[in-house]
């Protein structure tokens, strides 16, 4: 099992930048498809990215194509989420989730896929 904290997020103006990491503990992130969701006031989670074991495959929500890049460093156990050009409607709670995959290019898109999850970190972005 697995147990997965993030940090990272904070209150930053509309075009700036953030980097949000998610440390795993527990066991190797090396066989763990992982991703990135969020969840904004009043509304439901939802899917911003996800990286293959092998960080081979990446894939994003259409909205933040172009700004966001997900990416992971297996020998630390760690997932990042590199967020340039936020806007206010990124403002959520960014949660960071596992899943285990045999294969290595699997890049999981819904929270149904996913057996891990970490607390979140608010992320908010003012206008």
């Amino acid at each position: 099992q697995v147990q997965l904290v993030e940090s990272g997020g904070g209150l930053v103006q509309a075009g700036g930048s953030l980097r949000l990491s998610c440390a795993a503990s527990g066991h190797t992130i090396s066989i763990y498809a992982m991703g990135w969701f969020r969840q904004a006031p009043g509304k439901e989670r939802e899917f911003v990215a996800a990286i293959s074991r092998n960080a081979g495959n990446t894939n994003y929500v259409d909205s933040v194509k172009g700004r966001f890049t997900i990416s992971r460093d297996n020998a630390k156990n760690t997932v990042y989420l590199q967020m340039n050009s936020l806007k206010p409607e990124d403002t959520a709670v960014y949660n960071c989730a596992a899943t285990y995959v045999i294969s290595e290019r699997m890049t999981p898109r819904t929270t149904g896929e996913y057996d891990y999850w970490g607390q979140g970190t608010q992320v908010t972005v003012s206008s």
